[in-house]
């Protein structure tokens, strides 16, 4: 069993705030890869060199340097309340799954993440669609020129439904995000040859890495068919530049297997397992500095440049808590300073 814990040393909104940086910034340096994988994955790169680069180089060569990060604004905005509502959602389902002593299964940790995450997709899944709408586009003459103004030309030409095209298969590809999760869980003192209590903060690293791969690969085929179906429109370009035409979320799986076989449901991965490893690495580190920062603001540390524990103060106090605790030791203080008649 595992006991679901969480750093009670800093707020709820410096949480978000830092996971909400460090995800800003590894989704910034990824962002050439990322729209590599989308471009594959849609069909854009389609007659280009093969390989995880090809894409990226063709959009750099036709519309500059700049065009390498397109979609990356909108992704970036997206992560707040993305964040948001995935931690508010994690919260109500780890509660349902906790036991009478406060404890949850890993299966049902998983669960309760997997389920998370699917909610906040589904409520910020037009951001989603507008983000691909942009990457596919050409800069030099573009369809949208930004959030609002994509938003109200879907919604104007192509309906509010249209803003959740291919939404279903959010939902479908959880099932097996789920599965690899716990496959890799599973096996993970076999393959340390030790038990998760002593794991070191390489090993930990390098299992999300492991776990992100695995779940990634396997559920890469729904989210190739979302991204087609999001891409997919009568009112841009060459319908979006998708290189099969479909009807519906089933017909895109059997166009894709059809026209380019049962791998093309993973065009694009190799792009996207590239940005794994540097994703997170920048993630771990800007959200661990980030940390620091707001722990030696609340007066837990010494230092924003290391963990050294501030002495004399109660590392299990919140921080409302510990405010609080000054306050008073600050009033008693000053009245012991006081003269008295």
């Amino acid at each position: 069993m595992a006991t679901w814990r969480r750093d009670g040393r800093l707020t709820g909104s410096q949480r978000l705030l830092c996971a909400g940086l460090a995800g800003a910034l590894s989704l910034s340096l990824t962002a050439p890869l990322d729209l590599a994988t989308v471009l594959a994955q849609v069909g854009g790169a389609r007659g280009q060199a093969r390989g995880p680069w090809a894409a990226a180089l063709g959009v750099l060569r036709a519309e500059g340097p700049r065009a390498l990060w397109k979609g990356n604004a909108v992704a970036c905005l997206r992560l707040f309340p993305c964040s948001a509502v995935q931690l508010a959602a994690y919260r109500k389902f780890v509660v349902l799954f906790t036991d009478d002593l406060g404890r949850i299964s890993q299966w049902h940790s998983i669960v309760a993440g997997s389920l998370a995450g699917m909610v906040s997709t589904i409520v910020t899944y037009p951001t989603d669609l507008i983000k691909t709408r942009l990457i596919v586009q050409n800069m030099l003459e573009p369809s949208y020129r930004g959030l609002l103004q994509a938003f109200s030309t879907i919604y104007q030409q192509e309906g509010f439904l249209a803003l959740y095209r291919g939404v279903s298969l959010t939902v479908l590809g959880a099932l097996p995000f789920s599965a690899g999760s716990l496959l890799v869980y599973m096996n993970l003192e076999k393959i340390w040859n030790g038990p998760r209590e002593r794991f070191s903060l390489l090993q930990n690293f390098a299992n999300v890495c492991l776990a992100a791969a695995v779940t990634q690969t396997l559920s890469f085929p729904f989210d190739t068919v979302k991204r087609k179906m999001q891409a997919q429109s009568p009112y841009l370009p060459h319908c979006g530049g998708v290189d099969v035409h479909f009807s519906g979320a089933v017909d895109c799986f059997r166009q894709i297997v059809k026209a380019q076989g049962v791998l093309g449901l993973w065009s694009g991965l190799t792009a996207n397992l590239l940005k794994i490893v540097p994703y997170f690495g920048v993630m771990f580190s800007t959200f661990e500095f980030c940390k620091r920062i707001c722990l030696y603001q609340n007066g837990y540390i010494v230092s924003p440049l290391n963990y050294k524990l501030t002495p004399g103060v109660d590392q299990s106090l919140k921080p409302q808590e510990l405010r609080e605790l000054k306050k008073f030791l600050r009033t008693e203080k000053l009245k012991s300073k006081k003269p008295t008649l």
